[in-house]
């Protein structure tokens, strides 16, 4: 029996050459699988609400409709039970680590062989977490940083997104109308997130939020 047959994947890339070259090689390493492809961070939404429990997400962290961390921020308030697999051209030791603490069940740095690529997915597949054995995962970082990953990642899915429009620069009817809620459900979720993450203002909340960044989230275009 072909034990891969019951797998499912979802490779999240906005850049369909790599998409396909990742599923190219994950197709060859288990190769009854199913595997699922998105090109943005909506996509990858709807197929994980329309085909239920994936074995494992294979996520590129620079895809349109995230900033940075979010999009793993949401996944796991989100999808808490489907494993994500962080998938970046950027390998800085620090988001890195930033990734494992916001719940990643492993970094795959988009240079590594396939036959890594295959022993970093198996680990993950049983359960284990995997990152390049050469970062060191408790370096750096200080308590106040960590504390407020802790914080960030109390935020539910919902909260995720709010923070995301806040970064953004929207007004709280451009977000209810975005999210589809009223103005006042907007208000209760800035409120909550002030709250959690220990701030006065809209403001220090997308400051506290841009701390963790690290540098990697790309600038908006108007």
């Amino acid at each position: 029996m072909d034990v891969s047959a019951s797998f499912r994947f979802i490779i999240a890339d906005d850049h369909p050459l790599f998409r396909g070259a990742l599923k190219e090689a994950v197709g060859t390493l288990f190769s009854s699988a199913t595997i699922f492809e998105a090109g943005g961070f909506e996509d990858l939404q709807a197929l994980l609400e329309r085909e239920g429990d994936m074995d494992i997400v294979l996520l590129d962290l620079t895809m349109p409709g995230v900033r940075g961390f979010s999009g793993l921020l949401y996944l796991r308030a989100q999808f808490p039970g489907v494993p994500v697999l962080v998938v970046s051209a950027n390998e800085e030791p620090i988001v890195i680590r930033r990734c494992m603490e916001f719940g990643a069940s492993g970094f795959l740095p988009k240079t590594m062989s396939v036959e890594a690529m295959r022993v970093a997915i198996q680990k993950v597949l049983e359960g284990g977490v995997w990152t390049p054995p050469d970062v060191d995962l408790n370096a750096g970082g200080d308590s106040e940083t960590r504390d407020l990953v802790g914080r960030l990642s109390t935020l539910t899915p919902q909260q995720v997104r709010v923070l995301m429009m806040l970064s953004e620069g929207l007004l709280n009817k451009q977000i209810a109308f975005a999210l589809k809620v009223s103005e006042a459900t907007v208000k209760a979720h800035v409120s909550a997130i002030l709250q959690k993450l220990g701030v006065e203002s809209r403001t220090q909340a997308v400051i506290a939020a841009s701390k963790i960044e690290a540098g990697q989230w790309p600038q908006l275009h108007s």
